[in-house]
């Protein structure tokens, strides 16, 4: 079996529209949490988010190319190409089917569904855009990634709600590590900031009504009342081993394991026994060759809902054993970004893989009261150094998606 690498990094999301940008605010706490300013929300109940406030799609792209892709895509698209610089090369001389794509997105142009659904209702169905279909279906990031770089290996876009990123990582990681391919660009993208998705999600009471941003993403807090919903994309370059080193690329860390599994218990709810979310976390450090106690630091999935935070707490004292979670650095990088669905497990491996690099355990800023229930290390309000040799990344799906990553610090 092949090694995997990870030897470049790209991400556009609340915290700034580049990797340095990003880790920078990471590391200081910043909050990525603002007021909604582009509708009213007088109606919705709902008035904060995680948007992006300084991505310039003109950087990337010819101005016809903007009008005829969806933000979602954008910023797949830059973060790619983000990665592939940090990478330092294109791969251009590599035979372009040993290079995939693989982006996961978990709702897709919901926001053009809604602009060409009121067309259609005012002037009927001949004047719905020519591309609505091609610019709002969820595998166009990666479609346009591929197109963009000439990309022919596996291409296709993992849809497992808010487990999709880390999916879609998980998945290039298996295509590397079995042969199938040498190279691939993976991660995930969303942009679904909507009145009708916030609408959607704030009846079905997942959302958070505080209206101060300071206090609305609480991840792990006993007075956390709901996700924010965020939006970004993340894109990092994984590497069979050997490959790498032959073109003396500089290597971040290696993934060394995943894990995936399904609850099979309810369509939004995580299991109470915690046995599935549980078991993701156990496979995919024991296919990295680890054992508990070698887990130094986990970015949680951390959604600031009341189960999810309780539970997930619970999954890990089972994964790692009760005296061992209890030792573990773990953040929650939500409270600073929101809730960026498909794409959250994507800036979450971002942000572990620099965890490793620089030995500091991100904060969970906004922790200012922990939940008794919730009673392990999250790393509440500031950064802390620590020498960390293995990060676990989790994400969690309605549905039942569990998927994990198993990061090693690489020492060559």
């Amino acid at each position: 079996m092949n090694r995997v690498v990870i030897t470049g990094l790209g991400t556009v999301n609340p915290l700034g529209s580049t990797v340095e940008k990003f880790w920078e605010n990471v590391k200081k706490g910043t909050l990525g949490v603002s007021k909604i300013d582009s509708f009213d929300t007088t109606e919705l109940g709902v008035s904060v988010a995680g948007i992006i406030r300084d991505f310039d799609p003109t950087e990337y792209f010819e101005r016809k190319d903007i009008r005829h892709m969806e933000r979602f895509t954008q910023i797949a698209v830059a973060s790619a190409i983000q990665a592939l610089q940090d990478a330092g090369t294109d791969f251009k001389d590599m035979d372009p089917y040993r290079v995939g794509t693989i982006i996961g997105c978990g709702i897709g142009g919901i926001g053009r569904i809604e602009e060409e659904h009121d067309k259609y209702r005012a002037k009927g169905p001949g004047r719905i855009s020519p591309f609505f279909v091609p610019m709002m279906i969820g595998n166009m990031a990666a479609g346009q990634v591929a197109i963009r770089t000439g990309f022919r290996g596996d291409n296709f876009c993992t849809t497992t709600a808010c487990a999709s990123a880390t999916h879609a990582i998980g998945e290039a990681f298996r295509k590397i590590k079995d042969g199938y391919l040498d190279v691939c660009l993976c991660g995930g993208s969303e942009s679904t900031i909507t009145e009708f998705t916030l609408g959607g999600f704030r009846t079905m009471k997942a959302l958070t009504t505080e209206s101060d941003p300071a206090k609305a993403s609480t991840p792990f807090d006993l007075n956390r009342g709901g996700f924010v919903l965020g939006e970004g994309s993340a894109v990092l370059v994984l590497e069979e081993y050997e490959h790498a080193k032959a073109r003396g690329a500089k290597i971040y860390c290696e993934l060394a394991g995943y894990g995936a599994t399904c609850d099979a218990f309810h369509m939004t709810a995580p299991a109470d026994e915690c046995g599935a979310s549980s078991k993701a976390m156990v496979e995919a450090y024991t296919e990295a060759g680890l054992k508990p106690e070698d887990i130094t630091y986990i970015n949680a999935h951390g959604t600031s809902t009341h189960l999810n935070d309780m539970l997930e707490t619970k999954a890990v004292k089972i994964a790692l054993g009760e005296e061992q979670a209890r030792k573990v650095k773990i953040n929650s990088t939500k409270s600073m970004t929101g809730h960026m669905l498909g794409a959250a497990g994507g800036a979450e491996a971002v942000a572990s893989v620099l965890a490793l690099r620089d030995g500091i355990a991100p904060p969970t800023i906004n922790l200012t009261q922990p939940d008794p229930d919730c009673d392990l290390d999250y790393t509440p309000l500031t950064a802390k150094h620590a020498d960390f040799d293995v990060a676990l990344s989790s994400s969690l799906g309605f549905g039942g998606h569990n998927a994990c990553l198993a990061f090693r610090k690489w020492e060559g």
